[in-house]
């Protein structure tokens, strides 16, 4: 998120229109192709958020008529993103016949259920509730983005003079109304009524630009985008936002603030689910969070609904006085009469037949001199709500330079949050994972019994910190990590274990990227082989400073960071069955891997009153993907034992009681019992995974 992605007045939009590529595309592809297009610049419409549409001529597939078909981008989905499968197709003739069904804005609701007798060729993607604005506007194409510049116009207490001072007859106004299938009627008589019009400003919510060309309707709609904007800049008021009260703290103080501040939130407002949270100190955001308008702006909320659903009521601002401690003790108030403020709004808002109040706490935190913070139930959602709200700034700061800003009222914000058909949506939505909204540091994450225990935890929903010396590697995991799960979800972050300044850096960039830590898995290794008296104190050393010093400097930071968000968490330590039973010619691996074991049970006791679980797996034989089984150690082992180096692995299975190999993702199933809540009983206790090993049974 930068200024230049955001800033009304930053470099003009630019027409990516190519003649050469729509040539080669049917309608429904340029329809698609103009959707992607005005998604990709967040200045035009905020992730997830706007629609688009054409009506398109198509055989019936029963009859073989030629009817006309509404393509429409369908409930949820991101024009910017999204592919042909993401729109609702329904047959123009049914949507207008809905009309002798409407009964009122009483019954506004019942008509989204008609919405799927209206589907076209059996297209399962649900129509959204914007489907009616679209279908009755009498023009083949047309655009609902939501762009700063004219959300500030929109959002101002004379929008309609505004907007016809701007745009002149060009653009129609319609005040505020939830969306729906009486502002889809009255968006229609407008159009019919007004056939010079090309588009309208809705009250509070947004732009719809129309035409009969696919082309030139996206062509409207980025000269509509620019005029507003070029008409704000010229009349803003200077300084924005009455000028600055607090002056922006130097960058390395910011993110040292953030780094303390996150985790104390997190650990008050994720009790009952994990959060991730997310630091921004965008320019936009300093400057508004800096000014003298902070204290009356911030309370008024949001105007537009895509903003508000995002961003909740209203922020929580938190003051900073340069005292960290002072802040950080403030908070437990301060979060607490947020949630009061929030359940009173309930409770004056609520209809009989409203949802159970959902979760009070605040998504959005402003701190003056620092920044935003922002938490939800995953990474991607905090860092969209961030972006929403400096969506919601740039509004601001429009619609107060020329007049004065109206947030959106709140009961018609409440019904909006509690609307029974977006309950509907949310309930409609999977279940959370299991450990969903958490937060996991791997270490030796680019290796591969390393890159199994995050892509398994990642599989449940957690997000995952690969921390790893070997760059190259690292840079490799996180880009296959980014492709399958999202790169919000997974950070790479180079670490040597045995430094305590880059272990401590690690975890710092940890709370500030995701808010804290839940799970710990100390896996970082190395492997060596030597008779005692060939053991060097090099050698001997290294081992010790790797696996057990690494492995104390990284728990340790594990267990403070935890103890300060005061949630609990689990600790998982990876050493191995050479911990619990001696092998000859490996004496410097074998003890350092049975202090690994006894570290873990010491910090299994301290752990207890704070709700962190300590525990270890105790692997053998790992040889598929495993760095340590490269190189001198792998020719070690083979001469050992007296064979070839290809016939390790089979010798290991045939070894092992059950006679099976043991694999990375075998070792990685073991991490996940001990980081979720399946072993929430379980603290100080090892799990061999090792396919039966009796040297090493537990005694």
């Amino acid at each position: 998120m930068t200024q230049e992605t955001h800033a009304m007045a930053s470099a003009r939009l630019t027409d990516l229109w190519d003649d050469a590529v729509a040539a080669s595309l049917d309608e429904p592809g340029k329809l698609l192709y103009r959707s992607n297009l005005l998604g990709s610049d967040l200045r035009i419409t905020n992730f997830g958020g706007g629609n688009t549409s054409a009506k398109v001529k198509a055989a019936d597939p029963l009859t073989r008529q030629e009817v006309t078909v509404l393509w429409v981008k369908g409930s949820g989905g991101d024009i910017g993103s999204m592919k042909l499968d993401g729109f609702s197709t329904l047959y123009l003739d049914k949507l207008e016949a809905l009309k002798r069904l409407y009964r009122g804005l009483a019954h506004e609701d019942e008509m989204v259920g008609y919405l799927p007798h209206c589907t076209f060729d059996l297209n399962p993607r649900a129509a959204s509730i914007d489907t009616p604005l679209h279908a009755f506007v009498p023009k083949i194409h047309v655009d609902h983005v939501h762009p700063d510049a004219v959300i500030a116009i929109a959002a101002s207490q004379n929008a309609e003079k505004l907007t016809k001072d701007i745009f002149g007859g060009e653009i129609g106004f319609l005040p505020w109304q939830r969306p729906g299938f009486d502002l889809g009627l009255k968006l229609s008589r407008l159009a019919t009524e007004n056939p010079h019009l090309t588009g309208v400003v809705l009250g509070g919510h947004g732009l719809f630009t129309w035409h009969d060309d696919a082309k030139a309707c996206y062509q409207l709609t980025l000269r509509i985008i620019q005029k507003a904007a070029d008409w704000l800049e010229s009349k803003a008021s200077k300084p924005a936002f009455e000028g600055e009260k607090v002056t922006s703290l130097p960058g390395p103080e910011r993110a040292a603030i953030a780094t303390r501040l996150m985790p104390a939130i997190r650990g008050r407002i994720g009790k009952a689910q994990a959060k991730s949270g997310h630091f921004t100190d965008a320019p936009e955001v300093l400057e508004f969070v800096n000014s003298n308008a902070l204290a009356k702006l911030a309370p008024l909320g949001t105007s537009c609904p895509d903003h508000f659903l995002r961003t909740k009521i209203r922020p929580l601002v938190i003051p900073f006085a340069g005292d960290i401690e002072a802040t950080i003790a403030s908070l437990d108030t301060l979060i607490e009469a947020y949630r009061a403020d929030y359940a009173a709004y309930y409770e004056r808002c609520k209809h009989p037949d409203s949802p159970a109040m959902r979760d009070p706490n605040a998504v959005i935190y402003l701190v003056p001199g620092v920044g935003m913070l922002s938490f939800a139930a995953d990474k991607a959602t905090a860092r969209i709500a961030a972006e929403f709200y400096v969506n919601a700034i740039n509004v601001m700061r429009g619609a107060s330079g020329v007049d004065t800003y109206v947030g959106l009222p709140e009961q018609e914000a409440f019904n909006i949050e509690y609307w029974l058909l977006e309950e509907a949506k949310l309930q409609r939505m999977p279940k959370p994972k299991g450990l969903a909204g958490r937060t996991a540091l791997v270490t030796g994450g680019a290796g591969g019994i390393g890159r199994a225990i995050a892509a398994r935890l990642m599989q449940e929903g957690a997000n995952a910190v690969l921390a790893d010396i070997d760059q190259a590697s690292l840079d490799a995991a996180v880009a296959d990590f980014g492709k399958l799960f999202g790169k919000d979800r997974v950070r790479g972050i180079a670490m040597d274990v045995t430094d305590e300044a880059s272990v401590i850096a690690a975890f710092e960039e940890t709370a500030r990227s995701y808010g804290g830590i839940d799970i710990v898995v100390n896996n970082a290794g190395i492997s060596s082989a030597a008779a005692v008296e060939d053991t060097s104190l090099e050698l001997w050393n290294r081992n010790i400073s790797i696996l057990a010093t690494g492995y104390f400097l990284v728990a340790r930071e594990g267990y403070r960071l935890m103890k300060t968000e005061g949630n609990g968490g689990s600790l998982v330590f990876i050493a191995s069955k050479n911990g619990v039973s001696a092998s000859a010619g490996a004496s410097a691996y074998c003890t350092a891997k049975a202090a690994e074991i006894h570290l873990a049970r010491c910090m299994a006791l301290e752990g207890a009153p704070h709700g962190i679980r300590v525990n270890v797996v105790n692997p053998d034989a790992v040889l598929r993907g495993s760095k340590i089984w490269q190189g001198e150690w792998r020719q070690q082992r083979a001469a050992s034992n007296k064979i070839g180096e290809d016939d390790l692995e089979e010798f290991y299975r045939k070894r092992s009681l059950l006679q099976r190999s043991v694999y990375p993702e075998d070792i990685a199933e073991a991490v996940y019992f001990f980081a979720s809540d399946l072993s929430a009983k379980s603290t100080g206790n090892f799990l061999n995974v090792d396919a039966g090993n009796v040297v090493s049974f537990t005694r």
